[in-house]
């Protein structure tokens, strides 16, 4: 399996490469206790307590077109019930989430004609529609962030590249101590567009992870303050639901006025604005010399190929680099 995060070392190697799910968005009613609409998570409540299940557990429940929005949707069924008090998101399998399912895309020829664009039309780069389609990616990762009841990223396995993100919009996250986090595309073809390393690590330790694209676990996570806190893997499940459990008797109002207030704090220093240049930039990672260069090392070799050259330390694109120059 070839995921954005990390090579096909990771599974079991013998995955077939699935087609892309569907692009649909959900928009679905609420049917008793188990939520039934959704094709790419599952949405389920007992008592005031709501769980969101990433579920694509044959890809490490990666990210595919559709899931997004069913993420903000199933934040919408919580914001609108009012026995929903806390709401913990999870992913079903082996992993939380392995960031976007990238594979086809990565490994579809290119036009010849097509020069640098990812187009499959062959047009030139539009900076602006690959914003549009990458901001509302962000913003309904960001419906965890706004969602009026506390949100609790129950992370195990992985939760890398796009998988990071949906766990960092979280008000807080927990993880196994041995589960892994970070955001390997930051070496290449890629930039965080929820942008929340610097807001949650400040700038020194949030350059380290992004300079690096290095995955940490869940214990170096909450030593480094990524995270509330780590436990033992066994421990996980009992240690969220015990914190959900804990919040779950406050009044719904008492507990939006604590988020928006601590919130809004952060919003005033700025998360917007990083968020909108982030998912400029990550565009750009895509169409500079060394994001063509990524994109046809895995069109001729494989994706795990192209993953492996961009994690082994060695120098990335040799030769694809321009030097800049002055205007004279």
């Amino acid at each position: 399996m070839e995921i954005q995060g990390f090579p096909g070392s990771q599974s079991s190697g013998n995955q077939p490469i699935l087609p892309p799910c569907s692009a649909r968005r959900s928009d679905p009613q609420l049917a008793g206790e188990h939520q039934t609409g959704f094709q790419h998570v599952l949405y389920e409540k007992s008592g005031r307590i709501a769980t969101l299940t990433l579920n694509r557990p044959e890809r490490l429940n990666a990210i595919c077109p559709g899931m997004p929005g069913e993420i903000a949707a199933a934040v919408s069924l919580a914001n609108e019930d009012p026995e929903v008090h806390v709401l913990v998101v999870t992913g079903a399998g082996r992993a939380f989430c392995a960031g976007y399912d990238l594979i086809l895309s990565a490994e579809k020829q290119t036009r010849g004609d097509a020069g640098p664009a990812m187009d499959p039309q062959g047009r030139p780069w539009d900076p602006m529609a690959d914003f549009h389609m990458m901001n509302g990616n962000t913003q309904d990762f960001m419906s965890l962030w706004r969602c009026y009841n506390p949100t609790i990223a129950k992370v195990h396995g992985y939760a890398v590249a796009g998988g990071s993100d949906i766990a960092l919009c979280c008000d807080l996250v927990v993880m196994a101590d041995d589960a892994k986090i970070g955001y390997p595309p930051a070496r290449v073809w890629g930039c965080p567009t929820t942008a929340w390393w610097v807001y949650r690590l400040g700038a020194e330790q949030a350059k380290r992870m992004l300079f690096t694209g290095d995955l940490i676990t869940g214990k170096e996570a909450a030593d480094m303050g990524l995270v509330l806190e780590s436990v033992p893997a066994a421990n996980l499940d009992a240690r969220v639901d015990q914190l959900a459990k804990r919040m779950q008797g406050v009044p719904r109002n008492q507990l939006m006025i604590q988020k928006l207030m601590i919130n809004q704090a952060l919003d005033n220093m700025g998360l917007h604005t990083t968020q909108m240049i982030a998912t400029l930039f990550d565009g750009v990672t895509w169409h500079s010399p060394e994001g063509i260069w990524f994109k046809k090392r895995a069109e001729a070799f494989g994706f795990k190929d192209a993953i492996s050259i961009r994690d082994s330390g060695e120098t990335i694109a040799p030769g694809a680099s321009r030097i800049p120059k002055r205007f004279e």
